[in-house]
C-alpha cells in the first residue's frame, strides 16, 4: 500500500514540477525565441529522417535486385 502512495506523490511532484516549467517558459519573453528553436529543430530531425529513410529504401531495393 505503501508503494502505490508513494509513487502517487513522486507523480503528482513531477506533473507538478513539469506544470510548472512549461507555464515558465509559456509566459516567458523569450517564448517565441524557443518555439522558433524547436520547429528549427523539429524541421532538422525530419529532414534527416526522410533521407535516412530514403537511403533505407534505395538500399533495400538494391539488395532485392
Amino acid at each position: 500500500m505503501a508503494s502505490n502512495t508513494s509513487k502517487a506523490v513522486v507523480s503528482f511532484i513531477v506533473g507538478a514540477a513539469v506544470g510548472v516549467a512549461v507555464g515558465y517558459f509559456l509566459n516567458s519573453d523569450k517564448k517565441d525565441e524557443l518555439v522558433d528553436k524547436l520547429k528549427y529543430q523539429a524541421g532538422r530531425l525530419k529532414d534527416k529522417l526522410r533521407k535516412k529513410k530514403e537511403q533505407y529504401e534505395d538500399s533495400l531495393e538494391n539488395e532485392l535486385v
